[in-house]
Parts: C-alpha cells; sequence; structure tokens
C-alpha cells in the first residue's frame, strides 16, 4: 500500500473530504455556529423537546441524516445525558430501524446504510453482529494496526514531511480510515477515492461500489488471507436458537458499505478534532508529546466535548412517557449526545475541553447493542496517527498566518482546515 498512497489526488481528497464541500450538504454542511449554548438553553429547560435538533437549534438548512426527514412521522429531541443514555440502551421501545417500529421485516440489500447493521433490531442484529464483531474485538486492533493503520500513517507523513507544512484535515486525516478500510478489504488505494465517491449521499452509485467490491468478495472465498473479507467470508455462528449461520455476499457488501460511509466519516473529522483542540492549546500539546500516556485521554475528551456526530435516532415501537414527554409509536426520537456529553449534571466545566478530567463514560461512540462496532479500530487509528505526527515533525505548530481552524457542521461536525507548520 506504500507505493499506492502517494498516487492519492489531494485536489479529489479536498473534493471529497472538506465540509465546506458539496458532498457534505446533506448532514448540514452549512451550518458553521456553536450550537452548544442553544443545546445548553434547550437541555436546562426540559430533557426531550418536541421537534428536530436542527430546527430546534435554529438551522433551517438542508440536514438529512439517520431518522430523517421523515415528514409523515412525529419528532422529538433529548438532549440530556439521562435520557439519551436511557434511549440508547433501551433497544425494545427505542429501535433502529423504521421496519422495526412498523412490524415489517427488515429489508437486506446493498442501496446505503439503511440495509445494514446500523439499522438492525433484536435476534437479527445480534446474530449479524456476533458473526463480524471478532474481528474489531480489542486484542484485534494490533492486527488492525500491523497490516493496515501504521504503514498507511507513516505513508502519508512521507508524502507532505519534506515541504514544512501541510492541511492536516485533507493530506492525513481524511485519507488514513478510508485507506485502512480498503485496505482490509483488499482495495487497492487507487480505488479508494473512487469507492468514496460512489457513496455521496443524494449520488449513490450502487452500481460503481459493487464493481470494486464484489470482485474482491469473491476472490476471498476462492481463496482466503489475512485480511477483513476473508475473515467474514469465513465466518460462522450458531445463535441462540441452535440455527448455523454464514455471510451472504449482499450481507457482506452491505458491511462494507457501512464501514466505508460511518467508518472513515467519524474516525477522519473526530481525528482533526482531536489534533485542531490540541493545536489550539500548546501547553497541553506539550503534555502530550511529553507523556503519550496523556494521548488516549485527550482522544476520549475530544469524543465527548466535540463528537463529529452530535446526532443518532431511534424510532419508538410502543407508547411511553419517556422523561416528561409522552411519545407515541412510530415516533422518531433524536438523541442530541453533543448536548449530552456536555451536561453538567455529569461532568464539571462541561464546555472545557480538559484531557485532564475524571474519566467517565461519555456517548461519542453511542452506548448499548448498537454501541459502535468499530470504536477500537477508530481509537487506534487516532492514537497512531496522532502519535506519528508527533514523532516525525518536531515542532509542529498551527500556521499563524492561516485562518485556525473552525469546527462547522450540523450532523457531522469537523474541522474546516487543520494548517500547521513544523521542523
Amino acid at each position: 500500500m506504500t507505493s499506492d498512497v502517494g498516487a492519492l489526488d489531494p485536489t479529489r481528497l479536498k473534493e471529497l473530504f472538506d465540509l465546506r464541500s458539496g458532498v457534505n450538504e446533506h448532514s448540514g454542511a452549512a451550518y458553521h455556529d456553536d450550537p452548544y449554548p442553544v443545546w445548553h438553553r434547550l437541555r436546562e429547560a426540559a430533557p426531550v423537546h418536541r421537534g428536530i435538533v436542527h430546527e430546534l437549534t435554529g438551522f433551517a438548512g438542508p440536514a438529512a441524516f439517520q431518522g430523517l426527514p421523515h415528514p409523515e412521522r412525529e419528532h422529538f429531541s433529548a438532549f440530556s445525558y439521562a435520557a439519551c443514555d436511557a434511549a440508547f440502551r433501551d433497544e425494545t421501545v427505542f429501535v433502529s430501524s423504521e421496519s422495526a417500529a412498523d412490524g415489517r421485516d427488515f429489508e437486506h440489500g446493498i442501496e446505503g446504510p439503511q440495509s445494514s447493521i446500523l439499522y438492525m433490531n433484536g435476534k437479527e442484529h445480534r446474530r449479524y453482529r456476533g458473526l463480524v464483531q471478532p474481528s474489531f474485538v480489542p486484542p484485534r486492533a494490533k492486527w488492525w494496526m500491523d497490516n493496515w493503520i501504521t504503514t498507511t500513517v507513516h505513508a502519508l507523513i512521507d508524502n507532505f514531511a519534506a515541504a514544512g507544512r501541510a492541511d492536516l484535515n485533507t493530506d492525513f486525516c481524511a485519507a488514513i480510515p478510508t485507506l485502512t478500510i480498503t485496505g482490509s478489504l483488499g482495495i487497492p488505494a487507487a480505488q479508494a477515492l473512487d469507492l468514496r465517491a460512489s457513496m455521496i449521499p443524494g449520488a449513490i452509485d450502487t452500481a460503481v461500489f459493487a464493481s470494486i467490491v464484489a470482485p474482491a468478495v469473491a476472490a476471498r472465498r476462492e481463496q482466503p488471507g489475512d485480511d477483513l473479507l476473508s475473515v467474514l467470508v469465513e465466518a460462522e455462528l450458531t445463535d441462540e436458537d441452535g440455527v448455523h449461520h454464514r455471510l451472504s455476499d449482499a450481507e457482506i457488501m452491505s458491511f462494507a458499505y457501512l464501514l466505508l460511509v460511518a467508518g472513515s466519516g467519524t474516525t477522519w473529522k473526530q481525528m482533526g478534532i482531536t489534533l485542531a483542540a490540541l493545536l489550539a492549546r500548546p501547553k497541553v500539546l506539550d503534555a502530550v508529546r511529553a507523556d503519550r500516556a496523556l494521548l488516549r485521554p485527550a482522544i476520549e475528551e475530544s469524543l465527548r466535548w466535540t463528537p463529529t456526530d452530535p446526532m443518532f435516532s431511534r424510532y419508538v415501537a410502543r407508547d411511553i412517557d419517556f422523561h416528561g414527554m409522552s411519545l407515541p409509536r412510530g415516533a422518531v426520537l433524536h438523541l442530541c449526545i453533543g448536548a449530552a456529553n456536555r451536561d453538567p449534571a455529569r461532568w464539571e466545566s462541561p464546555d472545557d475541553y480538559d484531557p485532564t478530567r475524571p474519566a467517565r463514560a461519555h456517548l461519542g461512540f453511542g452506548r448499548g447493542p448498537h454501541v459502535c462496532l468499530g470504536t477500537h479500530v477508530a481509537r487506534a487509528e487516532m492514537a497512531v496517527g496522532i502519535g506519528a505526527l508527533l514523532d516525525r515533525l518536531p515542532n509542529l505548530r498551527l500556521d499563524p498566518d492561516a485562518a485556525p481552524p473552525r469546527f462547522i457542521g450540523m450532523y457531522e461536525r469537523g474541522a474546516t482546515e487543520i494548517p500547521v507548520l513544523f521542523g
């Protein structure tokens, strides 16, 4: 992969991964304000409100995301930690798909994330997760690092190390998870951006996606190797009813789709948020550089302080009185984890980015049965990436002549640019 990384087109990287580009409009990229003061006021007024997060925040632009738009359904939004945590944990009332809320069967396919594990519930979710989870447990993080993450990180740094400057957002953060995932699927870096481009909301091209991924799946069925696709095609599980299962090609394709959409997007932006927070606080950055044991807490604090996806949704499967609000069956409950992660009932001075604060569980990766499957891989990517930057780029600092990073976006928040100098 090392030789392939240098062939990535920087212009296309910026087009696909700059949050200000048209590619990211669907999730509210036009929102450039700080939502947290509004979210604080909403949480103080009530833990749950009638309405949708972006509308309650005062943003009228396009902002489709999980659980949206669904104009035919009633919408509610939770802002307190206690309410969001309770909804994440209760998979019988707060389900992940329309079909489960409406009593319909789940539909498999590769037409988008809606056909993935993200939208499964109950027994089917447990079966599918049991088949794919072994590659994402903590002991497998080293397998990911040794096979794909470390090589990718250093190859990307090689591209700009001699220049003395870089935009760490698109030159570095954006490419790491995309190349890690495509590498684990046996797809060369030269096709990685084509694959990512085929999954742009509003312009999804499943034919292009299938033309790249399906041959890789077929090849691993013929000759397995030491990669993620091989693990998936060979995965076997006997479920709680004694039924033996293996993953179909459609299920593998759907999982690959989810990995590339969700995994590459969240890790890229969260790494950028972490770097921007550290670079804006030179004393904290120096402390992390001197003591790498502080790097993990710095990453965890960024996940609490500014999660890149500050809202996820659940469908209400039965009428329920929930934290002072009556929610009818079929409604959508939006969980504003950005607000929940800064709830002063749980954290002191919650608006401060402070990696030294006492560790408490946050909702940056969700909670309950649908907690993010790739949490350990994402943490490994961020730790290896940021650690390598500190190892290889002396005197890494924000470029004083460039505009500092700003966080923008409604449902996908991240840094605009991270212009740095070093050496």
